[in-house]
């Protein structure tokens, strides 16, 4: 498949630019769409980051969830919590762009230029390729009033746990009593993507003064047949093994099933951690290390039947 560098060879038809029209009166001659309006076609592009390919990387495409390209601005929702929301749903403006040449020129404040060639893939997805780093991204395009969320969140769950400084648990459907029943509060970090915490510390604790009393790792498993439903498992570094079905209640909200004693908990994010531009713009200065650059990598799930979980 060429790319629109190449005199814009492929013709697209369908959803992307409403319908054809026809060149010099020739009915059967389909209208080629420029670079600027592929780009601009769709509000948002969902990075779809799980299928990138190639051996380098882009940083601000790599922290990004979405990217839009309008009116020569380039805008980026960097988290997930308040999507829709930031910017008008746009997200923050990071730097600029251009299609004049037939390439699509970005200028990222922090991060600099890149250039990527850009192929059409469907009405609805394109492939961005920059060949310094020769990395491949792909992405998906919707407009604010049609945009995914659960894809998003679903997809990006690790990602999702770990804008909040603390999860705090809110509310319990009470089943057979169990350990978990003292754990008030859950954090998810960066560190190695997949490393919890939890503490025993009194409901209405000042985030910043949480005892985190365990530490382990957890691993998040998709389930057959489901595309809003995960299974959460946290592997405590003593030895213990709690596992729930995951499912998400909103952008500030998730609710855990504890499937050993029949008991849900819902948890609410304390502290949210707003991700920029760059370390320098993180809100909380003691956060630094803990955001510093985060950017996704490609997250190979296992699959699990909920019928047959333990």
């Amino acid at each position: 498949m060429k790319t629109l560098k190449l005199l814009f060879t492929i013709i697209i038809t369908g959803a992307l630019l409403g319908s054809c029209s026809t060149i010099n009166n020739d009915p059967f001659v389909e209208y080629q769409p420029t670079l600027e309006e592929v780009v601009s076609g769709y509000d948002l592009w969902y990075v779809d980051y799980h299928r990138t390919t190639g051996t380098g990387d882009v940083p601000y495409v790599s922290r990004a969830f979405t990217l839009s390209f309008i009116n020569g601005i380039l805008y980026a929702n960097n988290n997930i919590v308040d999507i829709g929301r930031t910017g008008n749903g746009l997200g923050i403006d990071v730097g600029n762009y251009n299609t004049f040449n037939g390439v699509l020129e970005t200028n990222h404040d922090i991060d600099g230029a890149n250039d990527f060639e850009v192929t059409v893939l469907s009405n609805n997805e394109i492939e961005l390729y920059n060949f310094r780093q020769n990395v491949s991204y792909y992405l998906i395009g919707y407009n604010v009033n049609n945009f995914d969320y659960d894809k998003l969140f679903y997809e990006n769950i690790e990602y999702f746990l770990q804008e909040y400084v603390a999860w705090e648990k809110v509310d319990a459907i009470s089943g057979t009593p169990n350990a978990f029943d003292d754990e008030n509060y859950l954090q998810f970090t960066p560190e190695n993507l997949t490393t919890f915490y939890s503490s025993h510390d009194a409901f209405g604790t000042n985030v910043d003064n949480i005892n985190w009393d365990y530490v382990g790792g957890y691993e998040v498993f998709d389930v057959n047949g489901f595309e809003d439903l995960k299974i959460l498992t946290l592997n405590y570094d003593g030895g213990d093994i709690e596992e729930f079905e995951l499912s998400v209640v909103n952008d500030g909200r998730v609710s855990l099933y504890h499937i050993n004693s029949d008991t849900t908990y819902d948890f609410s994010g304390r502290g949210f951690l707003q991700y920029l531009k760059s370390e320098k713009n993180v809100k909380l200065a003691k956060d630094i290390v803990r955001n510093n650059n985060r950017k996704r990598t490609k997250v190979i799930r296992k699959t699990k039947d909920r019928r047959n979980l333990k």
